[in-house]
């Protein structure tokens, strides 16, 4: 059927749209949120735009500073130019689109890949996995360091080797709808994974091995432990190519490739 002159067509995208409308805006949605609680931990700015968002967690480091395209913007110029503006000059950002982007190099951006966003829902049944390892959620001062730690030297990210122990994982991150896990090979700290609880979804992130613990089941005993961290959710995660065989082992699924931008 048609529709009549005049009648407003859903786009999926509105304001007011349940976020159940559709897997890819809980996940847009769920993203927003974990980017706003990183930032409030780290006592940063956030900021948002008709068509975006962005937070600015305090450091140079991109893995601090998450922009997100939000809706599909009617001026993809207006929206790089709004997100930018909430960055401080030689602060770097990663801008994540959920849809397909122009080439932004004009705009100073430049373009990392185009990562799957995959889904696991409640109703997929897989075999938990083994691991030697202790999996612990990370709930103290020094867990949540011991994680931090992991994050960084595992991911790796060596622009953040710097930071102070608790600059990144401060206490206030796991006071919200966020759970933080580590996983120990006698006493020592050597995989992490989060979760993050929103829109009705879990966001699985930042999971990191270090390469002493490989082949262990690391990697995967850590996603599963954020994927089940609340488990009557079901659960959406932006997959490295290196990740995606083990998060396919765990039941998920590929449902779209996102786009990702620097800002140097």
């Amino acid at each position: 059927m048609l529709p009549e002159e005049g009648e407003y067509l859903t786009t999926g995208w509105e304001d007011d749209l349940d976020p159940g409308d559709s897997v890819e805006r809980q996940a847009v949605l769920a993203h927003v949120s974990w980017a706003r609680a990183l930032t409030g931990a780290a006592r940063g700015d956030f900021a948002e735009g008709p068509h975006w968002c962005a937070g600015s967690g305090g450091g140079a480091s991109a893995l601090l500073n998450w922009a997100i395209v939000t809706s599909p913007p009617r001026d993809w110029a207006s929206t790089v130019e709004g997100l930018s503006a909430a960055y401080p000059a030689g602060v770097s950002a990663i801008v994540i689109s959920p849809f397909p982007t122009p080439d932004l190099s004009a705009h100073g951006l430049a373009l990392v890949g185009h990562p799957p966003l995959m889904f696991r829902p409640t109703s997929t049944v897989t075999a938990t996995p083994t691991t030697p390892l202790e999996v612990r959620e990370a709930t103290t001062a020094q867990e949540l360091q011991d994680a931090e730690r992991v994050l960084i030297e595992g991911y790796p990210m060596p622009d953040m080797a710097g930071l102070p122990p608790g600059d990144f994982y401060r206490p206030d991150v796991v006071v919200g709808p966020t759970r933080v896990f580590v996983g120990y090979d006698d006493g020592v700290p050597v995989a992490t994974a989060a979760a993050h609880s929103a829109a009705g979804v879990t966001v699985v992130e930042n999971v990191a091995v270090l390469s002493t613990a490989r082949g262990k089941g690391a990697g995967a005993a850590l996603t599963w432990a954020a994927t089940t961290a609340w488990p009557e959710q079901a659960a959406v995660l932006i997959a490295s190519d290196d990740g995606q065989p083990v998060y396919e082992r765990l039941g998920y699924l590929r449902i779209v490739r996102w786009t990702c931008w620097l800002r140097p």
